[in-house]
């Protein structure tokens, strides 16, 4: 397998204003670039503020991109059932272009039911409005006719080989594959009681890759929460206050979060992260702080300290444009 890449990811929670959110993200993805990641992913949200801070991705990734110049900056994810398939491939061929090609788009049918309802659709439909929008955007990707023998402008043909697909099912680990896609794991996946993580996504990613065309180079995603202290007490006491916090707002979450959270110093992170099977076979290795979320100022420190040590003992060498 080539070289592994290093992603930061964030969903915007600081404890702030929306305001204050976009600047500290900002500001994180600025740090993590200038420690050699290779990648920064953000999560578009509607509506709720404590679920996630974006409801924008692709505007707040261009103001990003203007103030970095390296790493790649990737969607995790769009809704796509909630947007205009030719909007997002117009978005994205603009955002791609400011960039100077550095945009990755991944993309998924989640997203909170009840959000559903104010763009006029049903959440039960979501998987075929999303493989329709899908297949919309591709078309106008590849410059396929529009309706009405338009096409798309500026043209993005790039971005055909940068769609990342976001699933919890082996079909979709299948789906992606067959395209070609690229494939994204989340740091937490509903599951029976007693199955980890690396279990319940192994069939996905086997699926993914007995679908993968021949010739085609895998990219496999795999998002894991890390928060990487100097201290052990300090780790723990941060991540409890906001394990808990997360809790409180949906208590069916907290095994999950406790039992996905990868906290400590970076010894102690290491060790954690190497019981993980799945990564071995995944390209991106992609930390967040959520549902940990720490101040701003202990995030830029796990930034630097998963960079330094925890990164390179799981694989990672920094990149020589880093």
């Amino acid at each position: 397998m080539s070289r592994k890449r290093l992603g930061f990811f964030t969903r915007l929670l600081d404890q702030a204003t929306a305001a204050e959110r976009y600047e500290l993200a900002a500001e994180q993805i600025a740090h993590a670039e200038a420690h050699g990641f290779d990648s920064a992913w953000v999560a578009q949200h509607h509506f709720s503020e404590s679920e996630g801070g974006l409801p924008a991705p692709l505007v707040f990734l261009a103001g990003v991109a203007a103030r970095t110049s390296r790493i790649r900056l990737g969607t995790g994810i769009i809704t796509l059932p909630l947007e205009h398939p030719v909007r997002v491939a117009e978005d994205t061929a603009v955002l791609d272009l400011l960039s100077g090609g550095r945009l990755e788009v991944g993309v998924g049918s989640g997203g909170t039911a009840s959000s559903f309802a104010a763009f006029g659709h049903d959440s039960a439909a979501r998987s075929a409005i999303y493989a329709e929008h899908l297949a919309v955007l591709v078309n106008a990707w590849s410059g396929g006719d529009l309706g009405g023998g338009n096409h798309l402008y500026p043209a993005a043909p790039r971005l055909l080989g940068a769609i990342w697909e976001a699933t919890f099912s082996v079909g979709g680990g299948e789906r992606a594959g067959r395209a070609g896609n690229g494939l994204m794991l989340s740091r937490t996946q509903p599951r029976a009681e007693g199955v980890t993580l690396a279990e319940v996504q192994k069939p996905i990613v086997d699926a993914y890759y007995e679908n993968l065309p021949s010739g085609t180079a895998p990219r496999i995603v795999a998002s894991r929460t890390a928060f990487v202290a100097d201290s052990r007490q300090e780790a723990l006491r941060h991540a409890e206050e906001g394990i808990a916090r997360a809790s409180r707002q949906s208590p069916e979450l907290a095994a999950f979060l406790r039992a996905d959270t990868h906290v400590g110093t970076p010894d102690e992170v290491i060790a954690s992260l190497r019981a993980d099977r799945t990564l071995d076979r995944v390209t991106d290795l992609v930390f967040q702080v959520h549902s940990a979320d720490p101040p701003h100022p202990l995030i830029l420190r796990s930034i630097e300290l998963l960079a330094t040590k925890v990164a390179p003992a799981l694989g990672w060498t920094p990149s020589e444009k880093a």
